[in-house]
């Protein structure tokens, strides 16, 4: 079996386009399509379809996946080891959006010499991302594991800091022209968060947000992607979302929306990496240091209650 075309397989799956994944491999968007269909045929399953944003994965496709990624961490482990210093580190992110990629896309813009991978494992369940980084598939993840219990003796989880969220809504929305907003006045309005992912860290924050603020947080049907959310706040006249301060969101001239800050208290989403425990990368505590100089939230600031766990154990990281 072809271990490029194997590779290709796995980018083009967690990037979910073949163009992206051609250009971080280093090869034609041609090249790794070739590679997916030799793949396909030598399988003789279809591995993905195709759609006009890009690639899905079949069922099929879906249970390969995690066996192609040991077949890549294996390959990639044995060129290791007779090359120390060759591996990039490799980093979890909830989504390429999100201001935690954001930040780590300012710090490499900073550092071009770094060699860095940065994926997503695209699971809410943090038992993955707990299996993933103990098997070595990552170095690193931008997650948290809510309750410490379950988080394992040989890994560490530490503090970085805290995203201020913002309300968007659209130009019809009673909110809209309004330059601030304290949590007092969202209550009563529909705060839409679609496909929340049963056992994720931040389907407790929002739990936890609309216990503790009074906040009507609906998270009811599928989650069809940012776009379609967009979409739908453009049109509607009562929905609204909330966004982290540094999501790198972008929408249509003509949908006129608005991001607007939330203050008194601010409403923070805490931002916490897990890694091994014991010789993590050497590359990660510089990471770490960048993310920990970002601005720090001024005033009063809301966070969940577990997002005091992190923070007893955000010592230095160092590589033993």
């Amino acid at each position: 079996m072809d271990t490029e075309a194997v590779r290709s397989f796995v980018r083009a799956a967690e990037l979910g386009q073949l163009r992206h994944a051609a250009d971080e491999l280093g090869v034609t968007q041609q090249a790794v399509s070739k590679r997916v269909a030799a793949l396909e045929r030598e399988l003789g399953v279809r591995l993905f379809t195709r759609t006009a944003r890009g690639v899905e994965l079949t069922p099929d496709g879906r249970a390969f996946l995690p066996h192609a990624r040991g077949v890549v961490t294996g390959l990639d482990r044995a060129v290791t080891a007779i090359r120390p210093d060759s591996r990039p580190l490799r980093v979890d992110v909830l989504g390429y959006r999100t201001g935690q990629a954001v930040v780590l896309h300012d710090y490499w813009r900073a550092h071009p010499g770094t060699a860095l991978d940065v994926v997503t494992l695209k699971t809410g369940d943090p038992r993955v991302v707990v299996a993933a980084l103990r098997a070595g598939e990552v170095d690193a993840a931008f997650r948290t594991v809510t309750d410490p219990a379950e988080l394992p003796r040989d890994l560490r989880m530490v503090h970085l800091l805290d995203f201020p969220l913002e309300l968007l809504v659209g130009p019809g929305h009673p909110l809209a022209t309004e330059r601030v907003l304290t949590p007092a006045r969202l209550r009563g309005h529909r705060i839409r968060v679609p496909g929340i992912a049963p056992r994720s860290e931040w389907a407790e924050f929002y739990q936890q947000l609309a216990t503790d603020l009074g906040l009507r947080i609906d998270g009811a049907g599928p989650n069809f992607g940012v776009e379609a959310l967009l979409d739908a706040l453009a049109d509607s006249a009562d929905a609204a979302t909330l966004v982290g301060h540094r999501d790198r969101i972008t929408w249509p001239v003509g949908h006129g929306l608005r991001r607007i800050p939330v203050v008194d208290p601010v409403i923070a989403y805490p931002l916490s990496l897990i890694f091994p425990r014991t010789n993590p990368h050497p590359g990660l505590g510089a990471v770490v240091e960048h993310f920990r100089g970002v601005a720090a939230v001024e005033g009063e600031v809301w966070v969940p209650s577990w997002a005091t766990v992190a923070r007893r154990a955000s010592a230095p990281v160092r590589s033993s």
